[in-house]
């Protein structure tokens, strides 16, 4: 499968957001020659910054193989950006609707026809305290077990740096680097022509994950937590916590009451 050329509007958007990436990052990428010089392939990547979507795409831009990365569907409405969504490709994501499989297989259609899909499994920023990637959720391991692509796992550090998780204000100086690692393809085959349960889709995105985890431990110089933070059990743990403060309140305003009686 040939790969499909970048387009006037990818050129564009290069053209555009090039220059402050530069000015404002510097540069350490490595692992270019594990993305596939041919055919459709999937890049699953952590997200730390909501800048380095720019940032990685500028990356995988001079591969020479563009990423189509799946964005919630109000950027496609209207407007330039909707103009520049649509024209580069991207692929809208309907959620909480009828169409929220479309995006599923849309991905699948775009890597059979010999495109690259990036993927954030985690869904969102990490909500991780010190950056490490968070438990992912299901649509890349759906998509490449469905189709058997190549899945490359790529860590990026740095975008974090210049500009947080859910910050307002960029940390312009010094200025920051932008570590990106591709690694070699996640091995999938052993979840291959099996049923697609949730198990095994939760196998095969841990397995994502985990590679993902190990190309961000060596750029950072440091070994991730052992257990990934999960932001349902996190959830979870905070409504107990919640609950527990306010019977605790109950039961100290009850005391209370009941020695304020007893007087």
């Amino acid at each position: 499968m040939p790969r499909r050329r970048i387009g006037f509007w990818y050129r564009f958007a290069a053209v555009i957001c090039k220059p402050p990436l530069v000015v404002l990052l510097r540069r350490d990428w490595r692992g270019m020659e594990h993305i596939p010089a041919e055919g459709g392939f999937i890049t699953a990547v952590n997200h730390n910054s909501h800048i380095d979507p720019f940032a990685y795409a500028h990356f995988q831009y001079n591969t020479g193989r563009v990423p189509r990365f799946l964005a919630k569907s109000g950027l496609f409405k209207k407007g330039f950006v909707g103009a520049a969504m649509r024209g580069t490709g991207q692929i809208p994501v309907y959620r909480e609707s009828t169409d929220a499989l479309s995006a599923f297989r849309a991905a699948i259609e775009a890597v059979d026809r010999g495109e690259c899909v990036a993927f954030y499994p985690e869904g969102t920023l990490t909500r991780d305290p010190q950056g490490w990637p968070m438990t992912g959720k299901t649509g890349a391991a759906r998509v490449a077990l469905q189709t058997k692509c190549p899945v490359i796992p790529v860590a990026q550090w740095g975008c974090n740096e210049l500009l947080p998780p859910y910050a307002k204000k960029p940390h312009l100086l010094p200025r920051k680097t932008h570590h990106v690692l591709a690694g070699p393809p996640v091995d999938l085959t052993p979840f291959y022509d099996r049923e697609m349960t949730a198990e095994l889709l939760k196998e095969a995105t841990e397995a994502i994950m985990a590679a993902i985890t190990r190309q961000l431990e060596e750029i950072r110089g440091e070994r991730a937590p052992e257990t990934p933070y999960d932001p349902r059990r996190e959830r979870i743990e905070q409504r107990r916590r919640t609950q527990a403060q306010t019977q605790t309140h109950q039961k100290a305003g009850q005391t209370v009451q009941e020695e304020g009686l007893g007087k």
